[in-house]
């Protein structure tokens, strides 16, 4: 019997998939660990292996397809000793449906398992920084239907309804097309037959043609007087506030989107509280000129390490919590993790978005080991060829805007983990010792913590040990 080739689920948190390109074709001999295909997630683009033997008789979703559910039949692989052409010309059979799980107390799932397994092979395309699954709960009907009604289901080519009530017909691809590009298919003036929407007019919408203005209907209507709420308003209110042709259209890309939903659901569903303190960085400044001065240089001149003040940082906030290992925790329903690592998150910004690779066992290793290692990191990461453990994990984060000359500001928790160190610019100000006001160079740093894990004197002495390490840098290395 030929075997269904399913869209895997390679990270945890994966609902969907891009199959970017196919590496067999059809009538190919497929061995097993043999890369097939590569697809992307919304965090990395990997290699896609086979588990099974046979010979690849028909491709399902063909290459480029975006939005393919985990579990779809993406491919059909006749056996050993099976006809090809017969395998190709069955219909593939869909995955069962997974049985309704059993909440467990505080074991996390794992991911499904699917007949082939996926290697990171090259790019980062979401907020990294973690394995767990996404805090945000998976949207359910507010108003099931009573026992016994359910709705029909709607053939390929029915229209949706409008909010005005009238029913806008559309082909299968168009309203694909309409939803990741975020465009109200009730605005669109269809082109096909009986005024169908299809795939064309979608292209056309994107750059803001034959698009109707919204409609002034009583349910999209914003009371006299009342100032617009951006967070109440639907994408058809939005685009009907500007001016058509006033805009371009930029869909979003799955780093983007994936960073919008763990970060709403993290100030959604985790109660934050901040933490600031000035740091005097004067003897840091001083340290990391001497020992920069100090490097080891090769044969072409070029030094060994270059620290800087964001690599003192990184091994401070790491050994701070080694200090008060009450705060290195993760939070989940049946318990807490207690961290025995400091591994430190670091914020990298990229074209589009961020991600967070990680300093692991960041307490253990020297100052110039944290340097060059995060150098590469940071490379690879805006060269997109992260592998997925380099950025999923982490029991802290650090962002620094201080190169952006960033006074100080709050910065959003990154879950399971539990804090979160934004750190602003050192500047020269005016302080006061021994009565006298003298010149200092101060860094403000500001400690996002989860209440549910951190309470405010466990996040009060947590920052206070790396305000501690940060002023005397000497102690980073005893």
């Amino acid at each position: 019997m030929p075997t269904n080739i399913l869209m895997p689920a390679l990270s945890p948190t994966m609902e969907k998939g891009h199959l970017a390109r196919w590496l067999k074709k059809e009538g190919d001999t497929i061995k097993s660990g043999d890369v097939i295909a590569e697809i992307e997630t919304d965090k990395a683009t990997m290699e896609y292996e086979a588990v099974d033997e046979g010979t690849l008789a028909k491709i399902v979703v063909p290459e480029g397809t975006q939005d393919v559910a985990v579990n779809a039949v993406i491919a059909v692989l006749a056996g050993e000793g099976e006809d090809v052409k017969a395998a190709a010309g069955a219909k593939p059979q869909a995955a069962a449906p997974k049985a309704p799980e059993k909440k467990a107390e505080s074991v996390s799932p794992s991911p499904q398992p699917s007949p082939a397994s996926g290697r990171s092979r090259t790019s980062s395309t979401g907020y990294g920084g973690e394995g767990a699954r996404s805090a945000a709960p998976q949207a359910q009907s507010s108003s099931p239907l009573p026992s016994g009604e359910r709705s029909p289901p709607k053939a390929a080519g029915e229209g949706v309804q409008a909010s005005h009530g009238a029913r806008t017909f559309s082909s299968p691809l168009a309203r694909r097309l309409a939803k990741e590009a975020g465009i109200d298919l009730s605005r669109i003036e269809g082109s096909g037959p009986h005024g169908r929407v299809i795939a064309r007019d979608i292209a056309e919408a994107k750059s803001g043609k034959g698009l109707r203005a919204p409609s002034a209907a009583p349910a999209a209507a914003v009371s006299a007087g009342a100032p617009a709420i951006a967070t109440s308003l639907s994408d058809k209110q939005i685009l009907g506030l500007y001016e058509q042709g006033a805009y371009d259209f930029v869909p979003h890309d799955g780093m983007r989107r994936t960073i919008a939903q763990r970060l709403t659901a993290s100030t959604q569903t985790v109660p934050h509280f901040y933490l600031t303190m000035d740091c005097d960085i004067g003897k840091l400044m001083a340290a990391r000129e001497e020992i920069n001065a100090a490097a080891p240089k090769d044969k072409d001149g070029k030094p060994a390490y270059k620290l800087s003040v964001n690599d003192f940082v990184i091994k401070a906030l790491a050994l701070a919590l080694q200090r008060v290992p009450d705060a290195n925790v993760s939070w989940t329903e049946g318990g807490m993790l207690r961290h025995k690592h400091s591994d430190v998150s670091v914020a990298v910004a990229l074209p589009g978005g961020l991600i967070t690779p990680i300093i692991r066992k960041a307490e253990t290793k020297s100052l110039s080991a944290i340097s060059n290692e995060m150098r590469d990191l940071a490379a690879r990461a805006r060269a997109h060829k992260l592998k997925p453990h380099e950025y999923q994990g982490g029991t802290t984060s650090v962002s620094n805007l201080g190169m952006y000359g960033i006074k100080d500001f709050t910065a959003v928790i990154n879950p399971p983990q539990s804090t979160i160190l934004a750190v602003g610019a050192g500047e020269e100000r005016a302080v006061v010792r021994g009565g006298q006001i003298v010149p200092a160079t101060i860094m403000s740093v500001t400690l996002s913590c989860d209440h549910r894990s951190v309470d405010g004197a466990l996040g009060a002495e947590l920052i206070g040990a790396f305000k501690m390490l940060i002023e005397n840098p000497v102690m980073m290395v005893v």
